[in-house]
């Protein structure tokens, strides 16, 4: 292999592939990599969703909980305990010249290799550790748990030879918290030739969303990611009543996982039955088809700290976006997102209207499809990439 080539070893401390998320972030480094020519193998969980152009190597099942999903909970430490023998094994036959680890967690898990052999370790930074466990009410602001874990947050900052952040914000967080070190922002990717707008015909469009049960002239607001509060979907179920009630065509389809149950009760609760459909998970070949079924895309994501991805596939698919009004959603759509300050539900209400009512609402998603063509462009990341790559050897 030519010495320009890298061979990457991606350490991804969850359940990978599964759909949504920090997983599109390490799948899209992972394929913008070797298009480029590098060779890049992924050691994860034993669950998870294979994918035909990438190696994954899984730790064997648990012998508890062997169907568990993964999240902020203890038993995220033994699925670690499980993949650290796994990566030092993946490593010794492998040789990788870079470790690439994602999350927290993976950044550790990456440095004994990093140790035993002086590989260089490049921590995929992709928020703070600590605020995602609040976020998720695994932890109790102000206890001495979360005290605990923020010195240990502060411990793994320091084990990288470079860190790179999803967005600027996240890199002035690292570089806040890590005094004399520096992160590089490399934001998510997408990409354009997947996540197009005319990814459906006319007659294909009306089909499929004849078979979800929607009317061919609704306006369809979409959403999709993670079912869950800090992403904001009570807030989007309270304001799809209103919405709903000023807009007799107005439909609502919640693409995501999990809770979807818990969700359905909500809607039903709110009178919502028949204006709101819920597909459960989606796969992300299958997103940008179902993506293209709205008119308008919404991401009410309350959490300060962590990226937001799916922003860029609303953006690439020209669907116009309405989102909270946070720094990461800024850095994203820019000028050219509408937005509501982080909790209001009044005020998701009023601009999902606005935009409901706009008749050059089509201009909004065309403005934000030539955005991130122009300003993400995905083979610039995986260069980018590459970069620091060689930063962190030298």
């Amino acid at each position: 292999m030519p010495e320009s080539h890298y061979r990457i070893l991606m350490v991804a401390p969850t359940s990978f592939f599964a759909d949504y998320g920090c997983h599109v972030r390490i799948l899209e480094e992972a394929r913008v990599l070797q298009s480029l020519g590098h060779q890049v193998e992924v050691v994860t969980y034993a669950l998870g969703r294979n994918l035909p152009d990438v190696t994954i190597h899984r730790t064997p099942p648990l012998p508890y909980h062997a169907t568990y999903e993964v999240g902020s909970s203890r038993h995220k430490f033994a699925f670690d305990a499980y993949l650290a023998p796994t990566v030092l094994n993946v490593a010794r036959r492998f040789r990788p010249h870079v470790v690439h680890g994602h999350l927290h967690e993976g950044a550790l898990l990456g440095f004994p290799w990093k140790l035993l052999s002086g590989t260089p370790l490049v921590f995929d930074f992709q928020g703070s550790m600590t605020a995602e466990m609040l976020d998720h009410h695994f932890l109790r602001p102000g206890g001495k748990r979360e005290w605990f874990f923020r010195q240990v947050e502060g411990a793994i900052n320091r084990l990288p030879n470079a860190v790179i952040t999803s967005t600027t914000r996240g890199a002035a967080q690292y570089n806040a918290v890590t005094p004399g070190r520096r992160a590089w922002p490399i934001p998510d990717v997408v990409n354009p030739c997947m996540f197009r707008p005319d990814v459906l015909t006319p007659d294909e469009r009306a089909a499929l969303r004849s078979a979800w049960g929607i009317s061919p002239n609704a306006d369809v607001v979409v959403y999709l990611g993670l079912l869950a509060h800090y992403q904001g979907v009570d807030h989007l179920l309270h304001a799809a009543v209103d919405v709903c009630a000023a807009r007799p065509n107005a439909h609502v389809l919640i693409m995501g996982y999990p809770n979807v149950e818990h969700y359905k009760e909500t809607a039903q609760a709110l009178g919502l039955q028949s204006r709101v459909t819920f597909t459960g998970r989606v796969a992300y070949e299958d997103s940008p088809r179902m993506l293209a079924l709205g008119d308008v895309a919404v991401a009410p994501k309350l959490s300060q700290t962590e990226g937001a991805g799916k922003l860029l596939t609303y953006m690439s698919m020209a669907l116009p976006t309405v989102a909270f009004d946070t720094q990461v959603a800024r850095e994203y759509l820019d000028e050219g997102g509408v937005y509501a300050l982080p909790g209001d539900t009044a005020g998701l209400t009023a601009a999902l209207l606005a935009v409901l009512d706009d008749p050059r609402r089509q201009c909004l998603g065309d403005r934000l499809r030539a955005h991130v063509l122009q300003a993400f462009p995905w083979q610039d990341v995986g260069h980018a990439l590459v970069k620091v790559y060689e930063e962190a050897r030298r």
